[in-house]
C-alpha cells in the first residue's frame, strides 16, 4: 500500500472504532480479515497510527476544540500528522489525494486548521490533567482519592504503550528454557523482575508465529496477572474453580500450579470464550481443566456446589482501568452508569462465590482496575456480609508461592504501572474459618 492508501485506512478503522461497541482489537481484526489486500507491513504501520490516535485522544480534542473543528476520525488523524509527525501542506496534500483508496483531497476549512496547528506541541500549559494524562474527567475525583499527588505519574504511565509480557508454562519448560526458544526465534527476552515464571518482551510482536509458542511454552500474560494466580496458591490435589475464566489465561496458570494434578474447573458464561480457551489448553499441554458454560447467577450446576472447593478465583469483570496501556480505547467506553453497573456485578459475584469455598478454603477476588469502588470498598462490604471470611496478607503467602521479598504491605495486593511496572491489578485473598456456616 501507499503512505496515502494507509491514511486512508487509519480514518476509516478510526471511524469503524467510533461506531461499534466491540473492543478496538476486536474491531481491528475484523477489518483486516475483510481487506486480505492488505499486508502484513502494512497492517503494522496502520495499527500504529490508529492506536497512536487512541492513546492521544483527548490531547488530539482538546487541539481540535481550540482549532474551531471537529473532533471527527478524519480531523483526528489531520492532527496527529501536524502535532506528531509535523507535516506541513506539502506533506498532507501527498497523503489526501481523492484518488482509488486514497483520502479526499484537503478541503479549505482543513488547509486552515493545519495552520492553526502548525508549530503547537501536544502537550499544552492550558491542558486540565485529564487531557495531559489522557483519562476521563469524571474519573478525577476517584482517581485523585486513591493516588493523591502521584496521579499524573500513575496516568502518564497508562498513556504509553505497554511491553509483552510472557508466562513461561511451568509444565513445560522452566524459565531458562522458554528464554533460549525465544532467542532462537529472534525475540531477547528478559526475565520480569517479579514473577518467577515472567518474561518481557520490549514491543508487539507476532508471537504466534514463534516455535515457542506453538510448541506451548509460553502464553501471553502480564506479569500483575502472574502474581494474581501464583497468589491463588493453587496445589496438586485440590479442588479449585476459576469463576470467570473467559479465554482461559488464569486457568492455565492454575492448571500449572497443580501440576495438572486436581480438580480444576473453568466457568464463564460466554461460550465463545469458552470455547476458544480449548485450543490454548491444548497446546500447553493441561488435562486437568473441566470447562462449564454457565446460564447465569442461578446456574443449576453451580447451586450444587456449595463448600465445594479449596481455592475460588473471582477475576471479576471490571472496568479495565488498569489496562489502559493495551487498551486506550477502553477508557473512552467506560461511563458512570457502566461503572455502576459493574460494581454491582461483582458485588454479586463475591457472594455467589463465598457459598462455593469450603470451609478452611480461600477466596481470591482480582481485578485490572484501579478504582477502590471496585477493590477495597468491595472488599470492606463484603467482609461484613460474610463475617465467616478473613483477609490473609500477600506478605504471608509471598515467600512460598511467589519467591522472594514481597514488594507490597497490607492486606491486599495492589500493583500499577508506575509503581511495578505491570498493569494495574488488584487481589484480595480471603479466608474461610474451618469450621464455619455462611449467613446467606
Amino acid at each position: 500500500m501507499t503512505p496515502a492508501a494507509r491514511i486512508n485506512a487509519v480514518i476509516e478503522l478510526l471511524g469503524a472504532i467510533d461506531q461499534d461497541a466491540r473492543p478496538a482489537d476486536a474491531v481491528a481484526n475484523h477489518y483486516f480479515r475483510g481487506r486480505r489486500y492488505i499486508g502484513a507491513k502494512d497492517r503494522r504501520a496502520i495499527s500504529e497510527r490508529v492506536w497512536g490516535c487512541l492513546r492521544r485522544r483527548a490531547r488530539l480534542g482538546w487541539w481540535l476544540s481550540h482549532a474551531g473543528a471537529e473532533d471527527w476520525p478524519r480531523e483526528r488523524v489531520l492532527a496527529d500528522l501536524v502535532l506528531q509527525d509535523r507535516f506541513d501542506h506539502a506533506a498532507l496534500s501527498a497523503l489526501f489525494l481523492g484518488e482509488t483508496r486514497t483520502a479526499v483531497k484537503l478541503t479549505q476549512p482543513e488547509r486552515q486548521l493545519v495552520d492553526r496547528l502548525a508549530g503547537k506541541d501536544f502537550f499544552h500549559h492550558a491542558m486540565p490533567l485529564a487531557v495531559k494524562a489522557e483519562f476521563p474527567a469524571w474519573l478525577e475525583d476517584r482517581l485523585s482519592s486513591q493516588f493523591g499527588d502521584r496521579l499524573g505519574i500513575e496516568m502518564a504511565m497508562l498513556r504509553e504503550e505497554a511491553p509483552v509480557d510472557l508466562r513461561v508454562n511451568s509444565l513445560k519448560a522452566d524459565r531458562a528454557t522458554a528464554q533460549a526458544a525465544l532467542a532462537a526465534d529472534g525475540l531477547p527476552a528478559k526475565p520480569t523482575p517479579w514473577s518467577p515464571l515472567g518474561l518481557r518482551l520490549p514491543g508487539r510482536t507476532a508471537l504466534t508465529a514463534q516455535q515457542a509458542f506453538k510448541d506451548g511454552l509460553v502464553e501471553v500474560q502480564d506479569e500483575g496477572s502472574q502474581l494474581v494466580a501464583l497468589l491463588t496458591d493453587a496445589q496438586p490435589g485440590q479442588a479449585v474453580l476459576d469463576l470467570c475464566a473467559g479465554a482461559g489465561g488464569k486457568t492455565l496458570a492454575l492448571a500449572a500450579s497443580m501440576h495438572n494434578k486436581g480438580r480444576l474447573v473453568a466457568c464463564d458464561t460466554h461460550a465463545g470464550r469458552s470455547a476458544r480457551a480449548t485450543l490454548r489448553l491444548k497446546r500447553a499441554g493441561v488435562h486437568n481443566v473441566t470447562r462449564r458454560v454457565l446460564e447465569g447467577p442461578h446456574d443449576k450446576w453451580l447451586k450444587r456446589q456449595d463448600d465445594s472447593f479449596d481455592r475460588v478465583l473471582v477475576d471479576a469483570p471490571c472496568s479495565g482501568s488498569g489496562t489502559w496501556r493495551r487498551n486506550p480505547d477502553a477508557k473512552w467506553r467506560l461511563t458512570e452508569a457502566g461503572l455502576a453497573n459493574l460494581v454491582l456485578l461483582q458485588s454479586q459475584l463475591l457472594d455467589q462465590a463465598a457459598r462455593l469455598v469450603k470451609p478452611g478454603g480461600r477466596l481470591i477476588y482480582a481485578t485490572c482496575s484501579l478504582l477502590a469502588c471496585e477493590n477495597e470498598q468491595q472488599i470492606e462490604a463484603f467482609l461484613v456480609r460474610h463475617p465467616a471470611f478473613t483477609t490473609l496478607s500477600p506478605e504471608v503467602l509471598w515467600q512460598s508461592a511467589v519467591g522472594g521479598p514481597c514488594p507490597v504491605a497490607g492486606p491486599f495486593l495492589r500493583l500499577t504501572p508506575a509503581g511495578f511496572g505491570t498493569d494495574g491489578f488488584f487481589a484480595a485473598i480471603l479466608l474461610r474459618a474451618a469450621g464455619s456456616s455462611l449467613i446467606l
